[in-house]
């Protein structure tokens, strides 16, 4: 039989017994937060809450537009090439208007069959019983959109496209390429709006003002200063009727924002 040494043993007994000890405070600590977190979250605090609204004006810098081209054929081939023929006019024309690359986006591209129901014809004239769809062609459709940066250009690029026998050209639909920056500056008029109104009540109730206890924001983004859809009904009356230039006037970024503050 081995025997262990007594030091060994010893060793070994204030290893557990520091290790009992971690654990031990560890517990505590545990127990201590928890209770703690149950104590504060029990207790019922006075709070008010207040609403803010702020708000601020830019001028649209882009415009956004989009088309569809849309071809029927006999065969799926002969469909898809007289689609690629008016898609390769209308890019040749949008980047002799400068758009880039980048701007332009297919956003869907599809070829289906198409039917007609034929009724059988009867010996005796008319039509009988048992008809059924016959296939009688292919077609070809895509959706592009495109990013105006000149918005000035929109008019005139929209003119040019609808003569290209394009269809469905809806827009322009006037934006604000970087809104990030406006809405954090009225999430800041609202903020500032709702803590005047704090304020004001806490003095008015004789109370003080405490921390934030919940924040909230409805924001409101920037709808279209100036639309227009279905720009003609075709490409002559299309070219005619499109003002060169069109009003982009102001858009309007907002912010609600809800504030919830104890009081002592």
């Amino acid at each position: 039989m081995i025997e262990i040494p007594n030091q060994y043993v010893k060793n070994l007994y204030r290893v557990a017994l520091a290790f009992l000890i971690i654990l031990s405070l560890f517990f505590v600590v545990k127990v201590f937060s928890e209770f703690k977190n149950y104590k504060d979250s029990s207790l019922n605090y006075n709070s008010i809450t207040l609403s803010g609204y702020g708000e601020v004006f830019a001028v649209p810098d882009i415009a956004n537009v989009s088309f569809n081209i849309q071809k029927e054929a006999k065969t799926v081939k002969e469909a898809q090439e007289a689609v690629a023929k008016i898609e390769k006019a209308a890019l040749d024309s949008l980047k002799a208007n400068n758009i880039e690359d980048k701007d332009i986006k297919t956003l869907n591209a599809s070829f289906n069959p198409k039917y007609e129901y034929q009724q059988k014809v009867c010996l005796r004239g008319g039509y009988c019983d048992g008809g059924k769809q016959v296939l009688t062609g292919y077609e070809a459709y895509e959706n592009i959109s495109v990013k105006v940066r000149n918005v000035d250009d929109v008019g005139k690029i929209m003119q040019e496209l609808g003569a290209l026998g394009v269809s469905d050209l809806n827009g322009p639909n006037f934006a604000i390429d970087d809104e990030d920056a406006l809405q954090a500056e009225a999430r800041e008029e609202a903020i500032n709006d709702a803590q005047a109104k704090a304020k004001v009540l806490a003095k008015s109730l004789g109370v003080k003002l405490g921390k934030v206890m919940s924040f909230s924001e409805d924001g409101e983004y920037p709808v279209p200063a100036y639309y227009v859809k279905d720009m003609m009904m075709e490409a002559n009356a299309s070219v005619k009727s499109a003002p060169a230039i069109l009003p982009k006037g102001e858009n309007t970024i907002s912010s609600n924002v809800s504030i919830t503050y104890k009081i002592r």
